[in-house]
């Protein structure tokens, strides 16, 4: 990804902040541009055909939303917000067996957990804290090695390139990126603390290109929090993302754990939770303490697959106008630029604003 005119702004940006150059265009077909991401550790190989994974929540990602995301090509991982039997249980429901990946925590049961997981084939293990760049962080990933060698290791979140090198060096094949931008996350407001999504994701990659000039092997980039719409996602993989993790754009569907509900207007609705909010917190351990998110109800969009299958004809589209023929070639393409609040105003549907 290259900033136009080299004019990288030294602030911290946002995903409204930028707008990818539409460039050069050679293909005749958006239906022949490959998603496909080839997630490497040692002689094992993870190939999804859409750079997606649902992430981790409990009104997220349970079995059914996993079976489906894999029909889909892409990847979701069981939330770690119930007891180590259930957990367990989701994941036996895992239809691939290849790609079984659950969440842990790094404190409490983290042990007993990850053993139970791994008895019911757990293949991809995520680190699932709030505050990634963080010694328990660390000592996890050192025991998941030697104890679990062969699991994919997923740890995060993590802000900066500093600490996503720090992850990659203690042993992390792929990396979550950004703090306090999730569309039901307060963190930023709670602790004054946070970065958003593509800043976090620009200095990951540079990083990650300091470590493959000097010969290392690097972790994947995902970009993950903040992400509101598909053009979002394009922009996360242009500037270095090799995936991208959602909770809110998967919210609503019926793979989502919840059940439908219908609210005063008489329009169906599903719970959408913060794995930070009260709410969540007293589900989960009856209890609560720093409270770093929200609540809510979202409309019920139906199927997954209808959801992302728009989402991916919309990330072809995407990647169509920047001539790439894959992630890859997007990376290597793309061209960001500055924009101003005007021009982001611009770009969205402004006929009703007309007086």
């Amino acid at each position: 990804m290259i900033f136009k005119n080299n004019n990288k702004t030294n602030d911290i940006i946002s995903f409204d902040d930028v707008i990818l150059i539409p460039q050069y265009s050679e293909l005749k077909t958006r239906s022949n541009i490959d998603t496909s991401v080839l997630l490497k550790k040692d002689d094992t190989q993870i190939k999804l055909s859409i750079p997606i994974i649902s992430s981790p929540m409990s009104t997220i990602t349970e079995a059914h939303m996993c079976n489906c995301m894999r029909s889909l090509g892409g990847l979701g991982i069981i939330h770690r917000y119930n007891t180590i039997d259930f957990q367990a249980k989701l994941l036996s429901y895992a239809s691939d067996s290849n790609f079984k990946a659950a969440a842990v925590g790094v404190t409490g049961d983290f042990k007993e957990r990850l053993s139970a997981l791994a008895s019911s084939g757990l293949k991809i293990v995520c680190i699932d804290v709030a505050h990634g760049d963080h010694i328990l962080v660390k000592e996890a990933i050192e025991y998941i090695k030697l104890e679990y060698p062969n699991l994919f290791i997923i740890a995060g979140n993590v802000a900066t390139g500093k600490a996503y090198k720090r992850l990659s060096d203690w042993g992390a094949d792929a990396v979550r990126t950004s703090v306090g931008s999730g569309s039901i996350c307060t963190t930023r407001i709670q602790t004054g603390h946070g970065v958003p999504t593509l800043n976090a994701v620009i200095d990951c990659h540079e990083s990650k290109l300091e470590i493959l000039d000097e010969g290392g092997i690097p972790a994947y980039i995902i970009a993950d929090g903040g992400i509101k719409n598909s053009g979002d996602i394009v922009k996360s993989l242009a500037a270095g993302a090799d995936l991208v993790m959602l909770g809110s754009m998967l919210s609503g569907t019926r793979e989502s754990p919840g059940k439908v509900m219908i609210n005063n207007e008489g329009q169906k609705i599903k719970k959408y939770n913060g794995m930070a909010s009260k709410v969540a917190q007293k589900n989960w351990k009856g209890s609560y303490a720093s409270i770093e998110g929200v609540s809510s109800t979202v409309r019920y969009k139906g199927t997954v697959s209808k959801v992302v299958n728009e989402i991916m004809s919309n990330v072809r589209s995407g990647m169509s106008y920047s001539g790439a023929a894959s992630l890859e070639d997007l990376r290597d393409k793309a061209v960001m630029a500055i924009q101003t609040n005007n021009s982001n105003i611009e770009g969205n549907p402004h006929i009703f604003n007309r007086k």
